[in-house]
């Protein structure tokens, strides 16, 4: 009968030469399954005495005990090499050249506000910003349109679910950046110079030219000895940067009700090249924005006194700059998120 040191020893050579999961598999069964020599030794320990069945019984569990951890260590042995093989296979070759990134960019309207923001830096100006929840104050009354001026009826409001003691609805998403200019004018000196960007909102109907919720850029100037010749140099100079030179600008008489006097700037449509077209509504031209001379009771409501300073303030709808500069016929491209649209800036 083989001896367990026998079975041992040669459970041990042969689990070496074991290379695969089927012959791994066939040694088990062979040495520690239900068929396998060790087992066939415990079941022939019942002719034996009882001292020569404790003492063989220990020793072939003891023996089948270690082929079994040496089976679970073989096995894991090739576990770990397979994974490795085909971690190997699935890596990458790093010596090839990699995949080029698509770079993204600024949308077109934060660089048309840092161009025009840039520009009257150049002037002297500087960046002011405000919230887009204003006081009714700030959006109107500083501004020299009282509870009941009509000219309030050319802004419709969002206005916000607040209401001060007596029932009055102070607050609102903000007209115009204009709001922004009355808080300039509460906070600073003279002499100012700032330009105020940011988003305004208007619930009216939306079609090529207007939005409900679209970018100001709104100007003030304050010091002693402003002239309208001041506003007219600055906003030509202005054009001329933006559009170029050789770009027509217009100026006529306009009535806003915190300036006066009041004018309005439009520039030669960029599609049809003053011609007539939907987006210029066949007039050849396209306002850009409103200015004047800062009416004096807004100066005064700001703390400054208009017997000794004078100032010209100005806004303008940033939107429509790139749709002239570009040829743009619609506005809500812009905000339409399409990546063929955008991708031409």
């Amino acid at each position: 009968m083989t001896t367990i040191d026998e079975i041992i020893a040669r459970a041990t050579d042969e689990l070496e030469k074991a290379v695969d999961a089927q012959s791994l598999e066939s040694w088990r069964v062979q040495y520690t399954g239900r068929k396998g020599a060790l087992t066939e030794i415990l079941r022939s320990l019942g002719g034996l005495s009882l001292e020569e069945r404790r003492s063989l019984g220990a020793r072939a569990n003891a023996a089948k005990a270690l082929l079994e951890n040496q089976y679970k260590e073989k096995l894991t042995l090739m576990s770990t090499s397979s994974s490795l093989r085909k971690t190997a296979a699935e890596m990458p070759d790093i010596t090839l050249p990699g995949y080029p990134f698509a770079l993204g960019h600024k949308h077109i309207l934060i660089e048309t506000i840092d161009e025009i923001t840039d520009i009257f830096r150049t002037m002297g100006f500087q960046v002011a910003l405000g919230p887009d929840a204003e006081w009714d104050y700030y959006n109107f009354e500083a501004l020299n349109m009282p509870q009941e001026h009509p000219a309030r009826d050319s802004m419709s409001t969002f206005w916000l679910d607040y209401e001060n003691e007596r029932g009055e609805k102070k607050m609102l998403l903000r007209t115009h950046c204009t709001a922004v200019s009355a808080r300039v004018l509460h906070t600073m000196k003279p002499p100012i110079r700032t330009i105020e960007p940011g988003m305004v909102y208007r619930y009216e109907a939306t079609d090529a030219t207007h939005l409900n919720a679209y970018h100001n850029i709104d100007g003030v100037a304050v010091d002693e000895g402003i002239t309208m010749a001041d506003l007219k140099g600055t906003l030509f100079e202005f054009a001329r940067r933006y559009f170029g030179p050789e770009r027509k600008v217009r100026f006529r008489c306009d009535y806003f009700p915190f300036v006066e006097p009041g004018v309005e700037m439009a520039i030669e449509c960029g599609v049809c090249r003053g011609t007539g077209c939907r987006l210029c509504g066949e007039s050849g031209w396209l306002e850009i924005l409103g200015a004047g001379m800062t009416h004096p009771e807004v100066l005064r409501r700001g703390g400054i006194d208009p017997e000794k300073y004078t100032s010209f303030a100005f806004g303008m709808g940033l939107e429509r700059l790139p749709m002239l500069r570009h040829g743009i016929d619609d506005m809500r491209l812009f905000y339409g998120g399409d990546l063929r649209f955008l991708r031409q800036f």
